[in-house]
């Protein structure tokens, strides 16, 4: 929904690339790339629209999608992870600076989500082990995300700012 000026009440910062290589094999291009996406260009979207909503004196919500890289490592993803990290302090950050304005600042912090991207890894054997370590024993579909970020977005979640809800089928909380 948006007022007559056009300015929306909710905003998503949707941004994510990554790389696959090593650290050492990574070349400061490549960090920079993964970085400046996902988290420089979170941070761009997110200030424009708190500029926009602020003018506003009547809120809103802002939505960061970071991962659950961002809490739990893997190999050659380094960039990535430390991104997807970044975003979540930054939603702390901007939640606590922007309260004031009644700009609410969360994070949805997917786990594994089947897209057209992955599943050709996760058919392989390294991706089965992998989903066999998610307890629920499945890998997210794009609809397991819905109801989190229709939470996050509405009025329900009004008293909620600086959290990162996890969607992850319990993949946090597997062993190693």
């Amino acid at each position: 929904m948006a007022d007559d000026a056009g300015i929306p009440d909710v905003v998503v910062s949707n941004a994510g690339v990554a790389t696959s290589k090593k650290a050492m094999d990574l070349t400061g291009s490549d960090w920079d790339r993964v970085v400046d996406t996902n988290l420089k260009g979170s941070w761009l979207v997110c200030t424009e629209a708190a500029r926009r909503l602020s003018k506003l004196n009547r809120g809103g919500s802002i939505i960061m999608i970071s991962s659950i890289l961002g809490h739990r490592v893997a190999g050659n993803v380094a960039p990535y992870a430390a991104a997807k990290a970044g975003v979540e302090q930054l939603t702390r950050a901007l939640a606590l600076e922007w309260a004031r304005y009644g700009i609410r600042v969360n994070t949805l912090a997917p786990g594994y989500i089947e897209t057209d991207l992955n599943r050709d890894f996760f058919a392989s054997e390294p991706g089965q082990k992998m989903i066999r370590r998610i307890p629920q024993r499945r890998l997210g579909q794009a609809g397991d995300l819905s109801g989190p970020l229709l939470l996050l977005a509405s009025e329900l979640s009004d008293y909620m700012t600086g959290s990162t809800l996890v969607v992850d089928g319990g993949h946090l909380q597997s062993s190693l």
